[in-house]
Formats: structure tokens, C-alpha cells, sequence
């Protein structure tokens, strides 16, 4: 066989590249995420029902202006007419709510850690919601990560201070989110777009009753409070998107090992730069967690599909 033959044939069986942009979009999206804990440090004397109500508010112009420079407001208008849309659009904002919530006292309430664990935890939690509703069969090196991962909250619940709920919480409500996330029928930036809508009625409401009693921060408590809670929209919307761009052009495979830069960086910030406590027993059940994930990170790519 000719060098030039042989070149052919490697080229035809080769993969092809996948587009920087898209690993630029994903890399920017975790990255955010990884360094989110510090904007959430600067906002943990606001109560969190507070800061989640911001950031549903201001959510609201960034994701407009978005949709506005995509022409993508047809299928809006759209989605506003149809109940059944609307109705599970209603459903996932109160999932993502609630997912805020605890992510905002948690890391206010210095459990960061937790938060890590949780987003290490969400991918496994995805395979047992699969399962669950889907009827999906876990493949052996699945069945092998989720067990390490059992494993690791046994270790924390018996031996390092209790059931870590705030982990197993973080990791359900998103893996339910992102499961119910897929059956709306309108794309990732038009559906956050309608969830930040629904939510901006409560939003509104709660942010009303904060002014009128005197007991809120924005406006009342100095500038400074004002700029973070105003900020809090951008932190919100930018990474959502950025993520929806970069798992559009990405292979399953490549975003599935990528969104670990998240939990990582809030791992080392948490244990690091925070302070907070790491027991010998919590590194144990770490490192059954990490086992985990590169267990599961292991079956992402024997099963992924090549690009023609």
C-alpha cells in the first residue's frame, strides 16, 4: 500500500476535529461556574431568598437581549401560547429555583465542600434518573461508578458528620432539571429565557415586600449592595449560555469530562482558599467520588459516537 493510500485511510478512519469555539464556549461555561462561590461569598450577609430573586430579575434583560440578537423570539411568543409548554416550563424554574437556593446558603453557610460533591455527584445522579424513567440499563463500568459513589456517601454519612444533603439535594433537583429540561419543546436559550419570565412574577413579588418592610438590600443598603445584586443576573445568564453554545458543537463525551473543572475548582477553593474543614474521612470518600468519576468518565467515551 502507497504512503498516499495509507494517508487516505488514516484521514477516512480519523475523527474529526472538534471546533475550538466550542471548547472555548464550554471551558468559559465551567470556568464561571468553578469561580461562582466568590461572587456568593461577597453576597452571603443577603438573605438567600434574597439573592435568588435577583438573579431570576436580572436574568430577564440579559437573556432578552440575547434572543433579540438571534431573532429567536418567534419561538417565545410561541411557547407562550401553548399551556402544556408552559406548564413544564413552570415546573423546571422551580426545580432550578430551588437549586439556586440551596447552592446560595450553602456556600453563605461556608459549605462549599458540599456543593463540590454535589456537582461530582450530578452525571451519576443523570444514569439513575435514566434508569428510573427511561427504563435505561446501566452498563457494568456505570453500575461500578455509582456504587463508588454509594460508597462515599455512606463513608460521609456514618463517619464524617452526617447524610450530606445538601450534595444529594444540588445533584437531584439539577439532574431533575436537566432530565425535565430536555422534553421542553423550544431551544436552551429561549427556555431559559421562559423560565426566568415565570419566575420574575414571585421575583418581583418577594423583591416589593423587601422594599416595603425596609428589610432588603437593594437601594437600601448602599451601593455596593446594589451592583452585586444587579450583577447577579449576568453570573446567572452568561454561563447558562455559554454552556448551550458549547454543547451544541461538542461531543456528550467531551462535555461530560469538561463539566468536572466545575466541582474542582470549587473543591480547591473551598479547601484552600475558604478554610473550610476536610477530615480524613471526607478525603476517603473523596477519593471514591473521583474513582467514580473517572469510572464513568471512562464509559462517556466507550460509548461515544464518532462525528461522520
Amino acid at each position: 500500500m502507497s504512503d498516499t493510500m495509507a494517508s487516505k485511510n488514516t484521514g477516512a478512519n480519523a475523527q474529526p476535529a472538534e471546533p475550538l469555539a466550542g471548547f472555548a464556549f464550554a471551558l468559559g461555561a465551567f470556568f464561571f461556574w468553578g469561580v461562582l462561590p466568590f461572587y456568593m461569598k461577597a453576597v452571603s450577609h443577603i438573605p438567600p431568598f434574597e439573592v435568588v430573586a435577583h438573579r431570576v430579575l436580572w436574568s430577564v434583560p440579559v437573556a432578552g437581549v440575547l434572543l433579540i440578537a438571534l431573532r429567536r423570539t418567534a419561538d417565545l411568543r410561541n411557547a407562550l401560547r401553548s399551556p402544556k409548554t408552559l406548564a413544564l416550563a413552570a415546573l423546571t424554574a422551580g426545580l432550578i429555583s430551588i437549586n439556586w437556593g440551596i447552592y446560595v446558603w450553602a456556600i453563605a453557610a461556608d459549605r462549599a465542600l458540599e456543593t463540590a460533591l454535589g456537582y461530582y455527584i450530578n452525571p451519576l445522579a443523570n444514569v439513575v434518573l435514566g434508569a428510573i424513567f427511561l427504563g435505561e440499563r446501566f452498563t457494568r463500568l456505570q453500575a461500578i461508578a455509582i456504587a463508588c459513589a454509594v460508597i462515599a456517601v455512606t463513608i460521609l454519612t456514618f463517619k464524617a458528620g452526617g447524610l450530606p444533603w445538601v450534595s444529594l439535594a444540588l445533584a437531584s433537583t439539577f439532574g431533575l432539571y436537566g432530565f425535565l429540561r430536555k422534553t421542553l419543546p423550544i431551544g436552551p436559550t429561549q427556555g431559559f429565557m421562559l423560565e426566568v419570565m415565570l419566575l420574575s412574577v414571585p421575583a418581583l413579588a418577594i423583591i416589593a415586600w423587601l422594599t416595603a418592610t425596609g428589610t432588603g438590600h437593594f437601594g437600601q443598603t448602599g451601593a455596593a449592595d446594589m451592583g452585586l445584586l444587579m450583577l447577579a443576573g449576568p453570573v446567572t445568564a452568561v454561563p447558562l449560555i455559554l454552556y448551550a453554545f458549547g454543547a451544541k458543537e461538542l461531543r456528550y463525551a467531551t462535555m461530560g469530562i469538561l463539566q468536572y473543572i466545575t466541582p474542582t475548582l470549587i473543591f480547591l477553593t473551598a479547601v484552600f482558599i475558604f478554610g473550610e474543614p476536610f477530615s480524613h474521612w471526607q478525603l476517603i470518600a473523596f477519593l471514591f467520588i473521583w474513582a467514580a468519576v473517572a469510572i464513568y468518565t471512562i464509559s462517556l467515551f466507550r460509548r461515544s459516537p464518532k462525528r461522520a
